[in-house]
């Protein structure tokens, strides 16, 4: 049994159980990994059934007047899609990653808190269960059932008893309280974890760049979701008790709506892309052979854009008729959020430029998002603008704007990490063959739907309309973005495949097949139980460059 300077070379090995038994183990476990595994595979698993979602709405638009959907279906439809996407598949798959990997990033053993871990988990998968019941029950177990339709935004008065059908918005309601409860409870253990649980010599100045941003994510998360749960809270009261805090039909104000799901909503954006950062800042450097450039600018800009996201929310809201000085104050704030993000993505190309750069599959997704994200960046700035606002709120423009920053940056740094992390994982590799047809197939998938999808809104299509006119030149454009759902599927199913041949038969990862300095790496693959057999103490920001080339103290390839 050899050792490292860091743990015991022994791969965990347990007797084979019976299906039932290994089963149990699952649903009881407190293991920061298992649960990791487990947050990341359910929010693939409703990545898949909204990406079903979205594919009928495409279906739907593709020609004009269109039959396949009926109106009100088409509304669930989006509701759900919406929903799903950013409540139990950003949140939650991220939440997976920070999970199994800030633990061993700073060599502890566990989370701090791991049966609140577990609590976390399960009440955010009881959250989108309850979502999808609404298709069983929405209108009571003896009705047919009807999932809701009042938008991911639910804006008022679409959610009051009286224009809401049966009790499909309270199922949404609840989906949103109990999983943003889950949430909550795993961003206060990240918190815990990273302050109180370092391993000897990790400073705050010496940890990794991802257990940095899931830090500031992690707070992000603890301040934007009370306003939403509060928002949840007096909606309900609105709905059974008579309460009339957005039914403006009684003096309340479905502008206060807005406030309260903003107040979350925009700082939500960075919720979801803050982790796809923290991703890119691990898998850049170390497929270009180069550290980090600018490390502490890039925990300052970090640390920034927390800071800012939360006080732009209005932006969202340049439509309802704010006061002047409440326009020039959010078109102020929220270009100025582009300052730091703009350093994050300027010390990403500067860490890129003459490294030796390998474009393995993990790669190719953060540099498909680098360039994405920039696209996304410069129309966020467009739509800072109130009166640019003013002409493209509402329209396809701000979906296109919209999946720029969700699809183009959340989901290929997504893909980029399960690239990345795979191996440690299971201890198989990927197949590169298959994660090219992976990456291309996207990339294609893509930009043939939301390219598009920004034209069609210059020229006026609305959003959120289930059928148009033909006539209006949307029709050409409307149907490639739908063509373009079908490359994007493939290249989904690529992964599906690629990841069920890889648990078969995928060649050995190895402990570090990517030669990379973080600790994780620096245990066995998959880790055993206890993660490392002897704590680790590190001397840098490095700590597996100084295992590796004691001899040299400057950071370099050679």
């Amino acid at each position: 049994m050899a050792t490292t300077g860091y743990i015991t070379e022994k791969v965990n090995k347990t007797e084979a159980l019976p299906v039932p038994s290994r089963l149990h183990e699952w649903i009881i476990t407190v293991d920061h990994k298992r649960l990791g595994i487990m947050y990341i595979a359910t929010s693939l698993f409703f990545f898949a059934v909204a990406g079903v979602l979205a594919a009928l709405m495409r279906a739907q638009l593709a020609f004009p007047n269109g039959t396949l959907l009926p109106p009100a279906v088409f509304n669930r439809l989006f509701t759900v899609h919406g929903t799903t996407m950013v409540f139990l598949v950003g949140m939650p798959f991220f939440a997976g990653l920070a999970n199994y990997l800030v633990p061993l990033m700073i060599g502890a053993r566990d989370m701090a808190f791991p049966r609140l871990n577990a609590f976390g988990y399960w009440m955010f998968l009881f959250g989108g269960v309850l979502l999808y019941f609404s298709y069983v029950a929405g209108e009571g177990l003896a009705g047919h059932g009807t999932a809701p339709d009042v938008g991911w935004f639910a804006y008022a008065p679409l959610t009051e008893r009286a224009f809401s059908r049966g009790t499909s918005t309270d199922y949404w309601i609840l989906s949103i309280i109990v999983s943003g409860i889950g949430s909550t409870a795993s961003a206060i253990n990240v918190i815990a974890t990273i302050v109180s649980m370092r391993c000897k010599g990790m400073t705050l100045a010496l940890m990794p760049l991802f257990v940095w941003l899931m830090l500031v994510v992690s707070a992000m998360v603890v301040v934007a979701l009370p306003p939403l749960t509060a928002a949840q809270i007096m909606l309900l009261l609105d709905r059974y008790l008579g309460a009339h805090f957005f039914d403006t039909q009684a003096g309340g104000s479905a502008v206060l709506w807005q406030h309260f799901f903003w107040l979350f909503g925009h700082p939500e954006v960075y919720i979801l892309m803050l982790p796809g950062f923290a991703c890119a800042s691990e898998i850049i450097p170390v497929f270009s052979r180069k550290p980090i450039f600018g490390r502490a600018a890039m925990i300052g800009a970090t640390v920034t854009i927390g800071i800012l996201a939360v006080g732009v929310w209005a932006h969202h809201m340049f439509a309802v008729g704010l006061p002047a000085v409440s326009n020039i104050f959010f078109t102020a704030s929220t270009m100025l959020v582009g300052v730091p993000t703009g350093i994050k993505i300027f010390n990403w190309v500067a860490t890129m430029y003459g490294g030796r750069l390998r474009f393995d599959t993990p790669m190719l997704f953060c540099i498909a998002f680098l360039f994405q994200f920039l696209i996304a960046g410069l129309t966020g700035v467009m739509m800072a603008a109130a009166p640019f606002d003013w002409q493209l709120t509402d329209s396809y423009f701000v979906v296109a704007h919209f999946h720029y920053v969700l699809l183009g940056g959340l989901l290929f740094t997504l893909f980029g990490a399960i690239y990345y992390w795979f191996p440690k994982a299971t201890g198989k590799m990927l197949s590169e063959a298959l994660g090219k047809w992976h990456f291309w197939l996207l990339v294609i998938g893509f930009h043939m739907t939301f390219d598009t999808l920004h034209f069609a809104g210059i020229l006026g299509m609305p959003r959120r309309i289930y059928t148009y006119a033909a006539g209006r030149g949307w029709e050409g454009l409307s149907l490639l973005a739908s063509v373009g759902v079908i490359f994007q599927a493939a290249g989904v199913a690529c992964l599906i495949w690629n990841v069920i041949r890889s648990l078969r038969k995928g060649a050995p990862a190895g402990n570090d097949p990517w030669d990379g300095w973080t600790l994780e790496w620096a245990t066995t693959s998959p880790p055993p139980e206890y993660n490392f057999a002897v704590l680790p103490e590190v001397r840098s920001s490095r700590p597996l460059w100084d295992l590796k080339h004691p001899e040299d103290p400057d950071w370099k390839y050679e």
